[in-house]
């Protein structure tokens, strides 16, 4: 650790570069995923603006609780409805386990108006939302 602190201190240009390059690959990072929209924010927008939630986790995982009102469509399948996705106008939000694959989603899609569900099923029961057809323990 010392010698991190002796290089930061001989090469300050280095290190600078080295802050930036960072920064920029988290920021890009986080453009390309798509916009993430909390739990909370969720409702709001199915709410107000009549968002569509489609539930991209795999059929079985989908009956054993989903978020009410959403559509499952697997992530295989999502190549092959590509264009029927491109034409929804109002805002969609992606939901998948823990919002990883949901990115790939958002950006496979490419729309403006395509997000995704911060930390997914998971982060939407952590936050205390009932999901339908959960079983309960």
């Amino acid at each position: 650790m010392e010698r991190w602190f002796e290089f930061m201190g001989n090469h300050p240009v280095l290190f600078g570069l080295l802050a930036v390059l960072i920064i920029a690959f988290f920021a890009i990072e986080g453009k390309r995923s798509g916009r993430k929209v909390s739990p909370n924010e969720l409702g709001l927008l199915v709410n107000n603006q009549n968002a569509r939630i489609i539930d991209i986790r795999a059929a079985n995982k989908f009956a054993a609780g989903h978020i009410t009102g959403s559509q499952n469509i697997p992530f295989g399948e999502l190549k092959n409805r590509l264009t029927e996705l491109q034409a929804i106008q109002v805002p969609v939000i992606i939901v998948c386990d823990i919002g990883m694959q949901a990115g790939a989603a958002v950006q496979l899609i490419n729309r403006p108006n395509f997000m995704r569900l911060a930390g997914g099923i998971q982060g939407y029961q952590a936050a205390g939302l009932p999901l339908v057809g959960a079983k309960k323990k």
